[in-house]
């Protein structure tokens, strides 16, 4: 969790950033959950310590825009007390419920309508879930909302959400901007559980109580969270069709920003969200990214030079295929039950040969993502962001080479947070379009088409393996 002050033109003001780190709770059977109070809690502290650091800044506090990560569902009673914790996109438990939609609808149809395939990581599959696993305390709710939604409940009073945060649940209409009818028929659920879609550019003010906490801010408007990848790509300045942005955090994610309606034909691979009612954000997420390199550091001790020795390498030459679904797989088949898989493996296998293929696994999915992407967008830019990629230069080297492509390396830490500004201050005609505000210091990964050349033959195999998981996932 991330704050810290901006000014008008969306530049940051130094010294004033706080950053907490909270992850998801994990089980063994599949879940990813966020204890919501706890959550709240740590929110509410994080905007104490910004205020505290930002003191001596002049000037009131007009404005606040946030960002929030997408997909995430939780459950409140009638007296707006949580009922389950936060489930997060990585929740797996509900994916039995996604063969039953699957068997209910065209899944086609309800992709191009919603823009989001079934899966466990969205709405219709986890209320189908709570509501078999739970039934008694299910029936009892008294709304459902992402974590932002939460959040404005106890900041406003207000059950109110984005179009851009209600357009990732799965349970939208992303082209009449209304919660999908059909999926709400199916799923026996009233419209009334749901949080308002808030007007493009209403905003809110604190309730009494934390109008008195934050002195500063009980005069502010304050915006609906935008979704975190949305917010990043504008951030990280990708807002024309002909640009994509390629994040690589804990997971991964590849996405196109335009002025327009969605279309009509999504590519089964992608997804297709709204950032407003103007806005369309179409693309492709990756359950594994630099989460992936971080339990192949913790389990395999890497040695430090490591990327260096990567670096020194022919592409291929671990001879291994490996299959990075260790976080289940969103991107392209969006297959509930795919596992982790290394093929291959030999005595004289070593633990930089399990990166060096785990890293050109993941550009490999990020190569049928861009595949499936220039199917609908003339892309001619990819700029890059995340921590993982930045702390790696053999990641992003080899990312370009087996894109074939150049992209420049964006260096902001903070894209998201910057993003949610930037369209916040066009909303309200402080900036006239935020397609004016680049991002910061960047450098260029430059292709090597002699590599890109062998990783299209390194691609084949493993792509054979990807589809033999697909057919038949007990034939690994």
């Amino acid at each position: 969790m991330r704050a810290g002050v901006y000014d008008g033109a969306a530049r940051y003001v130094r010294g004033t950033a706080v950053r907490h780190v909270r992850s998801f709770g994990v089980t063994d059977d599949g879940g990813a959950e966020l204890d919501a109070e706890r959550g709240f809690a740590e929110v509410v502290s994080v905007i104490d310590e910004v205020l505290e650091r930002s003191a001596a800044v002049g000037g009131p506090i007009q404005y606040v825009a946030t960002s929030c990560f997408w997909h995430s569902l939780v459950a409140i009673d009638r007296r707006d007390k949580p009922m389950t914790g936060v489930l997060g996109w990585a929740d797996r438990r509900s994916r039995g419920a996604t063969d039953m939609l699957r068997k209910r609808f065209d899944e086609s149809s309800v992709h191009n309508r919603t823009g989001a395939r079934f899966h466990s990581s969205y709405w219709p599959a986890k209320i189908l879930w709570l509501g078999q696993e739970f039934p008694a305390e299910f029936g009892r709710a008294g709304a459902l909302l992402s974590f932002s939604d939460f959040l404005a409940l106890k900041l406003f009073g207000q059950r109110v959400t984005s179009i851009s945060m209600a357009s990732g649940t799965g349970l939208f209409d992303i082209h009449k901007c209304e919660w999908d009818r059909e999926i709400l028929k199916y799923l026996k659920l009233d419209k009334e559980l749901l949080p308002q879609i808030a007007a493009g550019t209403r905003a809110f003010s604190l309730n009494q109580a934390f109008a008195k906490r934050w002195p500063r801010l009980k005069d502010a408007r304050w915006f609906p969270a935008i979704a975190d990848g949305a917010a990043d790509s504008i951030g990280a300045g990708c807002v024309k069709e002909t640009e994509a942005s390629l994040m690589v955090a804990t997971s991964g994610a590849m996405r196109v920003i335009y002025t327009g309606k969605p279309p009509r034909a999504i590519p089964d691979g992608l997804w297709c969200y709204r950032v407003d009612r103007n806005r369309t954000i179409i693309g492709g997420a990756l359950s594994d990214g630099g989460g992936l390199y971080a339990w192949l550091a913790k389990n395999l001790k890497l040695p430090k030079d490591a990327g260096l020795r990567i670096s020194a390498r022919a592409p291929g030459s671990h001879a291994l295929t490996f299959l990075p679904f260790l976080a289940g797989e969103r991107g392209t088949g969006y297959h509930e039950h795919a596992r982790g898989a290394v093929l291959g493996l030999t005595a004289s296998t070593d633990t930089v040969d399990l990166l060096h293929a785990a890293l050109e696994a993941v550009a490999f999915r990020f190569a049928e993502i861009f595949s499936q992407l220039e199917r609908v967008c003339g892309i001619e830019r990819i700029v890059a962001s995340g921590g993982a990629i930045r702390e790696s230069a053999a990641w992003a080297q080899i990312i370009a080479d087996v894109l074939g492509r150049d992209f420049e390396l964006n260096d902001a830490r903070e894209s998201s947070s910057r993003g949610a500004v930037l369209l916040a201050l066009e909303s309200i005609g402080k900036i006239s379009d935020i397609q004016n505000y680049q991002a910061g210091t960047r450098r260029r990964v430059t292709a090597n088409r002699e590599r890109f050349d062998l990783y299209r033959q390194e691609f084949e195999r493993h792509a054979k393996a990807y589809n033999l998981l697909i057919e038949n996932p007990t034939n690994l």
